[in-house]
């Protein structure tokens, strides 16, 4: 079996010598494949339109944990996401950081520093703020255990409505109950045809007046003039996004200058290079043992 690389150089001198070690074969980019019939797996963000160059492909491995930029792959073909430690605990910093930051007024006291003005806010405890988790797999359950530790009140969200551990669970027919008492809203939702646009003005509009959102799922998910209207309406106080519709966001983009907006340029993880090419090789003996595979996507649901 022989994988085929597409990505950085610097990704590529991490994972030769890995895949050395291993005694698995690694070709880094196109122009470096003889035989096109040896490749059975490819790792990348998003493949080559011709696929059909290589008959025997067996698993596209999408190199970061999202897998909403791959087109539709040839029948047979299986499609994981990238599942490396270092990512899940990555976005649930970024997420705590965010979170914080919104509990503790942060936007509002960055507008004042750039006035050059002094002035307090009543600052509130972790356990006055009720905090709702969209979306619970590992990095939401994460998230979900940091933040009542620190003595947030914490409740999650899913289609399930599957249990989680020590938070009360929403499911899809409660959305609306569970927004109602929601004042900081996290988004950490896969990019579906369901979870597509979620984030607008029918949402805003079930939250408490004053909430706030973090929003580190999917650009797509958020319609952005929604947010804006909702922030001009007291609806929402103030919002901390990773993730953008489009990306990069244009720089003439009203976000940009909004006070109650702060924005991180999709930096919330990036997929550690060692644990991306353990995950490759895992990827690869799976599909050689006939068993199960790390992080394999369902393709009608999308993660």
């Amino acid at each position: 079996m022989t994988l085929l690389m597409l990505g950085p150089p610097e990704r590529a001198r991490a994972w030769l010598p890995i895949f050395d070690a291993a005694g698995e074969e690694l070709v880094v980019g196109e122009d470096a494949v003889q035989d096109p019939s040896a490749i059975t797996h490819l790792a990348c963000w998003t493949p080559p339109a011709d696929l059909g160059r290589y008959p025997n492909l067996k698993a596209v491995i999408s190199t970061g944990a999202g897998v909403d930029q791959m087109p539709a792959l040839p029948p047979g073909v299986a499609l994981t996401r990238t599942l490396a430690p270092g990512i899940d605990a990555m976005v649930r910093d970024w997420v705590l950081m965010a979170t914080l930051m919104l509990h503790r007024d942060m936007p509002r006291y960055l507008e004042q520093a750039a006035l050059g003005e002094w002035r307090t806010h009543p600052p509130r405890p972790a356990s006055a703020g009720r905090v709702g988790i969209m979306g619970l797999g590992r990095i939401g359950r994460a998230a979900a255990a940091s933040l009542s530790s620190l003595g947030f009140d914490v409740a999650g969200w899913n289609r399930s409505g599957h249990p989680a551990d020590n938070i009360e669970v929403y499911g899809h027919a409660d959305l609306a109950a569970f927004l109602a008492r929601t004042d900081l809203l996290i988004c950490l939702l896969p990019l579906t045809n369901e979870t597509r646009g979620l984030l607008g003005a029918d949402v805003f509009a079930l939250l408490p007046e004053g909430a706030a959102l973090v929003h580190a799922g999917r650009g797509a998910q958020l319609d952005m003039e929604a947010m804006r209207s909702a922030l001009d309406a007291g609806r929402l106080r103030a919002a901390m996004l990773d993730v953008t519709e489009p990306e990069p966001l244009p720089q003439s983009h009203w976000a940009w200058t909004d006070p109650r907006v702060v924005i991180t340029p999709h930096t919330a993880a990036e997929t550690d290079a060692v644990e991306g090419a353990r995950h490759a090789l895992a990827v690869i003996r799976a599909t050689r043992d006939g068993t199960v595979i790390p992080g394999l996507v369902d393709k009608e649901q999308g993660y």
